[in-house]
């Protein structure tokens, strides 16, 4: 528990959006910012288990400060901090799909808002225990590295014959147009 405890205290000394409005709530409310903390994250999680638009909240946990880290990655000079948080974009999106096709059925598990939002807070965890690097390197870079090439085929494919249609209907659209000018 003191491990907890500590890594809790470690987050709270970080510079970030978050830690600096829960300094302007300590100064403004004289309650210190751990306990602060602590009472979001209490008021987070039974919301998430009992409240009205979960599901909601839960979506925004998983985007709204992963975007917001995105963009801080895209304007720093190092390139580390680009590759976590594409990293954490593969996994959100490859769970994202898993969870379109199997909504109907997880959407009936209790509580299972609080255990998705718990599941892209550990994708989100900066350090070593980082879920999404995890998941990347364990699970989804062997997948790529093994069917990459058929992948790359059928796009190639796809796309080609994307390119045929669309020229086929340009060409058809012109021919209408033609006909249409030559018949006023």
């Amino acid at each position: 528990m003191d491990g907890l405890r500590q890594r809790f205290e470690r987050l709270l000394e970080q510079r970030n959006l978050a830690t600096e409005a829960l300094e302007v709530l300590e100064a403004k409310t004289g309650v210190d910012k751990r306990y602060l903390a602590a009472g979001a994250a209490t008021l987070l999680s039974l919301y998430l288990l009992f409240g009205y638009g979960a599901s909601l909240l839960c979506n925004l946990i998983g985007f709204v400060y992963p975007a917001y880290a995105s963009i801080k990655a895209i304007e720093s000079p190092s390139k580390e901090d680009d590759t976590v948080w594409l990293t954490y974009w593969v996994v959100y999106s490859l769970f994202g799909l898993a969870e379109f096709f199997s909504d109907l059925l997880l959407s009936w598990f209790p509580f299972y808002y609080a255990g998705k939002c718990a599941f892209l807070l550990f994708c989100m965890i900066p350090g070593p225990w980082n879920g999404a690097h995890m998941l990347y390197h364990r699970v989804i870079r062997p997948l790529f590295l093994k069917h990459h090439e058929a992948v790359d085929s059928v796009v190639t494919d796809l796309s080609g014959r994307a390119l045929d249609v669309a020229a086929g209907i340009t060409r058809d659209a012109k021919v209408s147009v033609t006909h249409l000018q030559k018949d006023k």
